[in-house]
């Protein structure tokens, strides 16, 4: 992922709604969901979570499929997994991280 990737899709997922909205198509699966299921369990009127779904489609971190008179969205996890290794690139002093182990802090 270069840069100017990074950059649109952070910037997708830097407003609450479309942060939500990419969580909960994470969360279903390669299955995704319509936008009447994810609207009813976000909460949102279903005009505004399409403009939000298009943001997110627009960053390549969601994508959309025609299944009869719906659309499925589904979230992209290439994608977002090239965001997190473009993110965690150079951590570590280039060295593996290991993610699992729990942050230490140390009183200075």
């Amino acid at each position: 992922m270069d840069e100017t990737a990074a950059v649109k899709a952070l910037a997708a997922l830097a407003q609450a709604q479309r942060l939500r909205a990419f969580r909960a198509l994470v969360v279903a699966g390669p299955g995704g969901m319509t936008p009447g299921v994810m609207a009813e369990q976000l909460g949102v009127a279903p005009s505004a979570l399409s403009f939000h779904l298009k943001e997110l489609a627009h960053s390549g971190l969601v994508s959309s499929e025609a299944r009869g008179r719906n659309l499925i969205y589904r979230a992209e996890f290439d994608h977002m997994n090239a965001l997190l290794a473009y993110l965690t690139e150079h951590c570590c002093e280039g060295r593996a991280c290991d993610t699992s182990a729990q942050a230490v802090c140390v009183d200075c």
